[in-house]
């Protein structure tokens, strides 16, 4: 898999990625909406769904960003306990601002830190959800080792991630929506230049489908289960850790 990364200069991918999402952070929020017309609030509630339908309580949500998935987790999970790490500081200070505003400080605990080499324990949480943060792993592999390894035997976990639509027309449409619509308008907003020509970039070289269920089966899951949302533009995929230790 090629390593696509956001810009064209010396570092490696983690360093490049926190910098743009740092750059982009105070319009994150407002460009995700309008981008993807509000569908990415559904895709977001599939995910909380399954999570409540495994009955977990600690759950971690890795690349958290701005807190998105887990408040919504916390909101309709109510006794759950969440925690959210992420690599940019800037996602991480939108994301506590509307955790306060929410009242929300003693239910979820947001950390700085790296998904590849998770500060936890093994064996720590119920569940970990992801929501389109695994196609910045610069190696995907060690990120789904450290998720298993750091939930609890039969535990679950909830990928959220971009695919491609397969079917005309609506692959035409997304094409190219997102090699010339997105990056544009991406970039007149965000006022980075790369942060949403490297988004279709990511998307392109990321193995979703069948492709990335292998990588969760070669990473030790079991009843590994994929979803294709609004035609294919994201895909959900579920699996679990064995209950054995």
């Amino acid at each position: 898999m090629k390593i696509v990364k956001p810009y064209h200069l010396d570092g490696s991918k983690k360093e490049q990625v926190a910098k743009m999402f740092n750059s982009i952070s105070k319009r994150y929020d407002f460009l995700n909406r309008f981008l993807s017309l509000g569908i990415d609030i559904n895709w977001r509630n599939k995910t909380v769904q399954f999570i409540k339908t495994t009955g977990a309580k600690s759950i971690l949500d890795v690349a958290t960003g701005t807190a998105d998935l887990a408040i919504s987790l916390r909101n309709k999970i109510p006794d759950s306990k969440i925690t959210g790490i992420d690599i940019s500081s800037g996602m991480l200070e939108v994301g506590q601002q509307k955790i306060t505003r929410r009242k929300l400080d003693s239910n979820i605990s947001l950390i700085l830190g790296d998904g590849e080499a998770l500060p936890f324990p093994d064996h720590s949480y119920d569940a970990v959800t992801v929501a389109f943060g695994v196609r910045n792993f610069e190696n995907l592999e060690n990120g789904l080792l450290e998720i298993q390894r750091v939930l609890k035997p039969g535990g679950s976990v909830g990928v959220l991630e971009f695919s491609k639509p397969e079917k005309f027309p609506f692959k035409q449409i997304y094409f190219f929506y997102f090699k010339y619509i997105l990056p544009t308008v991406g970039r007149i907003v965000s006022k980075d230049p790369s942060a949403y020509s490297y988004l279709p970039a990511s998307v392109e070289e990321f193995p979703y489908g069948q492709n990335f269920i292998t990588k969760l089966s070669d990473s030790g899951f079991i009843n590994i289960k994929a979803e294709p949302l609004t035609f294919g533009v994201a895909s959900l995929y579920t699996a679990h850790t064995s209950k054995l230790n």
